[in-house]
């Protein structure tokens, strides 16, 4: 009866690793690194929870969380038809904190959203808890954002070529005279 539950096993992980190896095959190098990746980080908990070096609920959440960015990536690299990934994250309510401070409720996102300018919310997935699901904006996305935000100040009407008012001239008090502006200087090292 034993040895029956050992073949069946070890069968059971045969099939599975190539069904996984079979669907990992429709991507290119960088999608199937990233789901190597995620594979490899699942053995790890594993590894950690026979050894009894984690709680169970420690296995379930991670276990969980690797089943989220896996099933994101999937997504990802199907509907886009690029091999191609963002920096992904997956957190659950109690986790907000250690990607935004403060942390904004989840309730308030929608799929899509860029929330902070840096990360853009790309859904919930429930297992046993709900994990929020983000991907990093790269810098130029963020610094693009940023700028958008800043509000815009319409041009100055006077220009260099225009003569010069009575404030700018010598003659007039110090109080009315526009600030100086200066460019820094080139630092030459000897």
């Amino acid at each position: 009866m034993l040895a029956a539950f050992v073949c069946l096993a070890s069968a059971s992980s045969v099939w599975a690793q190539r069904t996984a190896a079979a669907e990992e095959a429709e991507f290119g190098p960088v999608v199937r690194t990233y789901l190597g990746y995620l594979r490899a980080e699942q053995e790890v908990v594993d590894d950690r929870a026979s050894r009894h070096e984690v709680s169970p609920s420690y296995y379930r959440r991670n276990s969980n969380r690797i089943r989220a960015l896996r099933q994101m990536a999937l997504r990802i690299a199907r509907e886009t038809q690029n091999d191609f990934l963002p920096e992904l994250y997956a957190v659950t309510r109690d986790e907000l904190g250690t990607l935004f401070d403060p942390p904004p409720q989840p309730t308030t996102f929608r799929v899509g959203e860029v929330v902070d300018n840096t990360f853009r919310y790309l859904g919930s997935l429930r297992a046993t808890e709900s994990f929020y699901l983000f991907e990093r904006l790269d810098v130029y996305e963020q610094a693009e954002l940023m700028q958008r935000q800043q509000p815009q100040q319409p041009p100055n009407p006077t220009t260099a070529a225009s003569a010069p008012d009575a404030s700018t001239t010598d003659n007039a008090p110090r109080g009315n005279r526009p600030a100086a502006t200066t460019r820094p200087r080139r630092v030459q090292i000897p």
